[in-house]
């Protein structure tokens, strides 16, 4: 019994030891496949030629060093070689060669594999385990927010505009009136954003169907004030010190509430009447998770619907969040205001004067302005004489005219609420936080269309506009002159009746130009002006107004004063060609006279066009050079009769095997090349469009 325990003790003592030591066997062998993985993947990564993700690479050699084993004993086993018999004899040379092919091609295969993977899932496709966690929280988010989009799109009808290869356009459903009432109401359910996405394509009847567009120019959102107490902090946070140090006294009811911000009077400490309008807290992060879910949206409807690419929806979304972003900063809006009201020389026009010191991203401070917007002043319009409404419409014309063709910087939407009349009997502009920006060549050119129409030369005017916009592919020159030389005739029967910009507008649409978003901002600040133009006065003479105005513009082109500018600006310009023309026109002079004159030109000088050249040549040898390999090791394999380095085990299928290992390894890289090519056009492309 005691020599039971007694051995029963020694077992027990043998046996955590054993189980130790097994432990640690264990560790070193996973160490060392983990760092043979890590080489593997090294080597991997260099032979495939693309930066390919780790955890994939590390991933399949893990798998592959596991089967390497096996897969060498069967191999071993099938050409009659004792793996264990070959490790004890003097020979271990057969043995050595095949672990070596059978290593080789796990490599390969494992090559093989991740070269589909990189085609099919590029690396990057996903995120990493790390940023995957730190993203859950903001997924989630937006998958709540996304999933409440697509309800609200089902509510209203919508989902069809939503299916993969959906090739309806909006402007096909009939009845389109209904649709498009439908994607308003969708819009005004789906929040600030969408409200604001809906009023950008109301502004761009190039693109978007008119009875859309009609619709969507009623968007509106009915925001609730926020309390005083909600309010406050934000305005003590942008002023950096609390606002009994700047404010007299601030009206906590604010007299105006939008979607993004609302409106309070104040007064300052000197007693100047003031507005605020202050951004309402949590607005940017709700825009801003709202902007991610509509460039996803339109990311994935441009790849998968017909109508998204027919309105290059990736364009316009990525056009709109730019704009969008600009309006959540309130310094844009006060720079804005400056410009153009820097640029207004009228007494009867002016803006608000901002006040720069007092504002920053998220409070704007400018003066307030008394009166009523033209769209509900018609009490206050009648009071005026009609001498004093005809001067005032004719200053709105001539300073709006200015903003577009000589200053460059205008208001973008001149919709009668955006235009104040005040007591003094005098026009103020309004909410410039959206105004357009036209260059010196498009502004030239647009006064040469407004000129040629004036003269009624349709053949000018035609001229203008085809050098002013995109010319579409198919464009028939003649019946584009046709159709302007009908609107300048019918110009000239009616003039005070005829709404000139619009149906300009409509004829380059009908004749499918590409109208760049500054221009059609021009056409549809211009065309708003009539309407904003009407409630002064009925009869004004728009065309007349115009031409008033575009005559002294003209003459303030061609003064000697602005003669004399653009010769200096020109001169100087062209200093320093002109400083070394005397010198070029001697060395050509004499290499002339010496008979040594030349002239040489480098083909391929661009380095992109080397890099192009270089990788189809490095391409073309690899893909011959794979051909051959592989050609060769099929010719080696098949053969037979050659010297052997063991029973049953000749050189020549070895070699052949081998060289077909180089070739598939080859043939990987080859085809991964190809698959990057074509992702990193893809990307240029998006990046273009």
């Amino acid at each position: 019994m005691g020599e039971g325990e007694e051995c029963g003790e020694s077992v027990g003592a043998a046996g955590p030891e054993f189980g130790e030591t097994d432990r640690v066997n264990l560790l070193i062998v996973a160490a060392s496949t983990v760092v043979t993985a890590v080489i593997v993947a090294i080597i991997a990564r260099r032979l495939l030629g693309a930066p390919v993700g780790w955890p994939r690479t590390i991933v399949i050699c893990l798998i592959g060093n596991s089967l390497v084993g096996l897969i060498l004993r069967r191999v071993a086993d099938g050409l009659g070689i004792s793996i264990d018999e070959a490790s004890a004899t003097s020979d271990p040379l057969p043995i050595l060669l095949v672990s070596g092919l059978v290593i080789g091609w796990s490599l390969v295969v494992e090559i093989m594999i991740l070269a589909v993977l990189e085609a099919v899932l590029p690396t990057g496709s996903f995120p990493g385990p790390i940023q995957l966690l730190r993203s859950i929280p903001a997924r989630a988010r937006r998958a709540r927010r996304y999933t409440e989009v697509v309800r609200i799109a089902a509510r209203h009808g919508l989902v069809a505009w939503l299916r993969p290869r959906a090739n309806r356009h909006p402007d096909d459903d009939v009845p389109v009136h209904s649709r498009a009432r439908a994607l308003r109401r969708a819009l005004e359910d789906a929040g600030v954003t969408f409200v604001k996405l809906g009023q950008m394509l109301a502004t761009r009847p190039d693109i978007v169907p008119p009875a859309i567009v009609s619709e969507l120019s009623s968007l509106h959102a009915d925001v609730p004030a926020l309390s005083w107490t909600d309010v406050r902090p934000v305005i003590d946070e942008a002023l950096g010190r609390p606002l009994e140090e700047v404010f007299a006294s601030v009206d906590t009811e604010p007299f105006a509430a939008a979607s993004v911000a609302q409106v309070h009077t104040a007064r300052l400490l000197n007693g100047t009447d003031v507005v605020l309008k202050v951004q309402r807290p949590g607005a940017r992060e709700q825009v801003t998770g709202d902007m991610d879910i509509v460039l996803r949206l339109a990311d994935r409807l441009y790849r998968t619907t017909r109508w998204g690419r027919a309105l290059g929806l990736r364009t316009l979304a990525r056009g709109f969040a730019d704009s969008l972003e600009e309006e959540l900063d309130y310094r844009v809006e006060l720079a804005n205001m400056q410009a153009v009201g820097g640029a207004i020389d009228s007494a009867l026009i002016d803006v608000p004067t901002p006040y720069p010191d007092l504002s920053s991203q998220r409070l704007l401070v400018m003066e307030r302005i008394d009166g009523a917007p033209l769209s509900s002043a018609g009490d206050g319009v009648r009071t005026l004489t009609g001498q004093r409404r005809h001067d005032l419409a004719q200053a709105l014309v001539g300073t709006i005219l200015r903003q577009v063709l000589v200053t460059g910087v205008f208001h973008a939407d001149l919709h009668p609420g955006n235009v104040m009349l005040r007591p003094t009997g005098t026009l103020a502009l309004l909410d410039l936080g959206s105004v357009g920006r036209l260059d010196s060549a498009s502004r030239t050119t647009l006064g040469t269309v407004l000129t040629s129409v004036e003269r009624g030369d349709a053949i000018a005017a035609t001229d203008a506009i085809v050098q002013l916009l995109d010319r579409p592919a198919g464009l028939d020159d003649r019946d584009l002159e046709r159709d302007i030389g009908q609107l300048l005739t019918r110009l000239g029967h009616a003039p005070e009746s005829s709404a000139l910009f619009g149906d300009l507008l409509t004829i380059v649409l009908r004749h499918r130009f590409s109208v760049p978003p500054q221009l059609a901002g021009a056409f549809r600040a211009l065309g708003g002006l009539e309407g904003t133009l009407a409630l002064l006065r009925s009869d004004l003479d728009l065309m007349g107004a115009a031409r008033a105005e575009g005559r002294t513009i003209a003459r303030e082109k061609v003064s000697p004063q602005a003669l004399k500018d653009s010769l200096v600006g020109q001169a100087a310009a062209l200093m320093p060609v002109l400083q070394r023309m005397p010198r070029r026109l001697g060395r050509i002079t004499e290499d002339l006279e010496a008979g040594r004159f030349t002239i040489s030109t480098r083909v391929l000088a661009h380095e992109d066009d080397r890099a192009f050249v270089s990788g189809i040549v490095q391409q073309v040898i690899t893909a011959v050079l794979a051909a051959s390999l592989g050609l060769a090791g099929t010719i080696l394999i098949a053969s037979t009769g050659g010297p052997s380095i063991a029973d049953g085990i000749e050189i020549l299928p070895l070699v052949g095997a081998a060289l077909l290992l180089f070739a598939f390894t080859l043939g990987a890289r080859i085809l991964v090349r190809v698959f990057l090519g074509e992702q990193d056009q893809a990307r240029r492309r998006r990046s273009r469009t």
